[in-house]
């Protein structure tokens, strides 16, 4: 996808839910203003209005909501965690003329000292194209595999070149892209472990501390043999389920997140008696 601002392109980003948008801060400059509309343009060239959210200075990134009256109806692709030896390429460019980026995963995960001053997990990537000069392809997704592959599967979002060391005026065929992990992390739109804790305390048998917790609310509330128990015992095993479904792949990070979200606040709201905020 890319960003524009009227008739300005910004540069490129993706969809990590319907809701938000994943960009390079920096290719946001263009901006006069933090809180300016941004369009956002999808692949199939329908056209949605955001806004800038979030900021992360140190660590390049930026995070843009998609207003409420749109939808987005494209597929959402899938994230996950590249190696080093895999293939990957970029399915965004900064214009129609420009080439396809694509190349080899040096490593899947390296601390990546930005020019903003954060120390992030990164990927090293090598290009195939020897370009000299790569910028415009920042907020670009890094998808692993090849162009060809049956379903895209988003690894990182490009952020730096790496200098010619001989000829400084020049980049390196080699980029660093932050992976999909470090940007979760640093934004807490994705943080749902505050509300998991509820239900899976950090203790050696989390199953059977949650079934032990759910137990003691029954006894105080005198509500022994009701469907309670039951209901925390199946949402304990949603829990293992999603959890398994995105080692698997099955799932990406967001959308794990967001069902491991709504789980705990169904959980939740069920235990509170009806009336109680």
């Amino acid at each position: 996808m890319e960003l524009f601002q009227d008739r300005q392109r910004l540069g490129g980003g993706f969809l990590l839910t319907p809701r938000y948008v994943l960009t390079a801060l920096h290719c946001l400059r263009g901006l006069t203003s933090p809180d300016e509309r941004v369009d956002i343009v999808l692949a199939d060239g329908s056209r949605l209005a955001g806004q800038v959210c979030r900021q992360d200075k140190e660590a390049d990134l930026a995070l843009i909501a998609v207003s409420a009256a749109f939808e987005v109806r494209l597929p959402i692709p899938r994230a996950g965690v590249a190696h080093g030896g895999d293939d990957w390429h970029g399915p965004y460019r900064p214009a129609a003329a420009e080439v396809h980026l694509r190349g080899q995963v040096d490593s899947g995960s390296a601390e990546y000292p930005c020019e903003g001053g954060a120390v992030i997990e990164a990927l090293q990537l090598t290009t195939h194209q020897h370009l000299g000069d790569y910028s415009g392809y920042s907020g670009g997704p890094v998808v692993k595999g090849l162009p060809e592959d049956r379903e895209p599967l988003i690894v990182g979002i490009l952020l730096e070149q790496a200098p010619d060391r001989a000829e400084s005026h020049r980049a390196a065929n080699v980029l660093f892209a932050a992976t999909i992990g470090e940007a979760m992390r640093r934004f807490d739109q994705f943080d749902v472990e505050h509300l998991i804790d509820v239900l899976r305390p950090a203790k050696p048998a989390p199953e059977q501390a949650v079934r032990h917790q759910v137990h003691c609310r029954v006894e105080e509330r005198g509500e022994s043999g009701t469907g309670l128990g039951a209901a925390a015992a199946v949402t304990d095993l949603l829990l293992d389920q999603i959890e398994k479904w995105t080692q698997r792949g099955v799932l990406d990070a967001s959308q794990s997140s967001e069902l491991k979200f709504l789980t705990a606040k169904t959980f939740i709201e069920r235990q509170s008696p009806r009336g109680e905020a």
